[in-house]
C-alpha cells in the first residue's frame, strides 16, 4: 500500500493492485489509497471471479478483463478447425457465427466516408 500511494502521489493515473485474492483485500486496498483503482479480472488466476458491479461498491473505477476475449475465441477456433475435421464443413457452425449484416451494423460500415 506504501508504493502504491507513493505512486498515487507522484501522479500516476490508476493504481492496479495485482493478485489479490479477497473481497477484503480489495476492500482494504480502497480504504488506504484512495485513488483510482484498477481491478484485474483474469481467468484462472488468484483473484476469485468478482463483478464488475462489486468493483464499483468497493470503489475501484476501472475494471479489466485482459484476456477473457482471447480465451473465447482460442475454444471458438478450437472448435471449428475440430469440426472442419470431422465433418469437412463450417455449416453446422453457421448459426454461432457472426454474419456480414451484424459485423457492418456494429463498425458502422455504411457510414464510413469513401476517400
Amino acid at each position: 500500500m506504501e508504493r502504491a500511494l507513493q505512486y498515487r502521489d507522484a501522479g500516476a493515473d490508476g493504481i492496479f493492485p495485482e493478485g489479490l485474492d479477497s473481497e477484503e483485500a480489495f476492500q482494504r486496498i480502497a480504504e488506504k489509497v484512495p485513488a483510482a483503482l484498477l481491478a484485474n479480472m483474469t481467468e484462472f488466476g488468484r483473484t476469485p471471479y468478482f463483478s464488475a458491479d462489486q468493483f464499483a461498491q468497493w470503489g475501484y473505477r476501472m475494471v479489466w478483463y485482459p484476456v477473457s476475449s482471447l480465451r473465447v475465441a482460442a475454444k471458438a477456433y478450437s472448435n471449428l478447425y475440430r469440426t472442419l475435421l470431422t465433418e469437412g464443413s463450417q455449416v453446422s457452425l453457421l448459426e454461432s457465427m457472426q454474419t456480414r449484416q451484424e459485423l457492418y451494423d456494429l463498425i458502422d460500415y455504411w457510414d464510413i466516408p469513401e476517400y
